[in-house]
């Protein structure tokens, strides 16, 4: 187990955005971080009330938001607009070309929100995207599939031979981790303990093929597992 501490992380604070970078991103730039198998970025982004990302590019990437606080509103030239909350998981395919915003409207509630960047099986697809909602009740006490290459499970597809799990747990409680090859174990928020080791909000740890892990809440936890190849 490989375990990647929170304040290690990258940070940028940009007044209305505030970031932490697990991996190697923008003006963060750290060699041993640069990723983990094609999971490419997860940052942690709070952006001010009435702030948000402008018209931007993308390409080849494939592109996971997870909302955990407030509403984030996405734009697309697609012709995609739908507003984001608390437990919808969105994904965009950015292929050959895409341009998107993402928006706080809310004047009082900040917006608080991971963006995971995978890279894609496939380069030059035509850009795509999908948002689901995950109620509470499906990822409470268990790992609720939200993202894999074929979208089973009504999971959102992705370009890539990748399972995303999320999973909410009460203090005290013990969750068995699903099969995985390498995984990638992210602390949301809370606290657990794993194999010994405790890991708090923000920190993640890395597992090669093989490795037997369970996830043990010491408070009430969201965490995500990425079951990558």
């Amino acid at each position: 187990m490989n375990i990647r501490r929170s304040n290690e992380r990258g940070y940028a604070d940009h007044g209305w955005l505030r970031s932490y970078h697990t991996f190697s991103f923008a003006n963060y730039m750290d060699p041993n971080h640069m990723g983990f198998r094609a999971l490419r970025v997860i940052n942690e982004d709070r952006v001010a009330p009435g702030h948000g990302f402008g018209a931007h590019p993308h390409r080849d990437m494939e592109i996971i938001s997870y909302v955990l606080e407030g509403e984030m509103e996405h734009k697309d030239n697609m012709g995609n607009g739908e507003v984001m909350r608390p437990g919808d998981v969105q994904r965009m395919s950015a292929g050959t070309g895409v341009l998107h915003s993402e928006f706080n409207h809310s004047q009082e509630n900040g917006l608080h929100f991971l963006q995971i960047w995978v890279e894609p099986a496939q380069r030059g697809v035509t850009p795509s995207y999908e948002q689901k909602a995950f109620p509470i009740a499906e990822r409470q006490s268990q790992w609720r599939l939200v993202a894999s290459q074929t979208g089973r499970d009504g999971s959102v597809s992705v370009n890539q031979d990748v399972n995303l799990y999320a999973s909410l747990l009460g203090a005290g409680e013990q969750i068995a981790t699903p099969p995985t090859r390498y995984a990638w174990l992210h602390v949301v928020q809370g606290a657990v303990e794993v194999n010994g080791e405790t890991l708090n909000t923000g920190d993640a740890a890395a597992f090669t093929p093989g490795e037997s892990f369970s996830v043990t809440a010491t408070l009430a936890t969201e965490v995500l597992l990425f079951d990558l190849a």
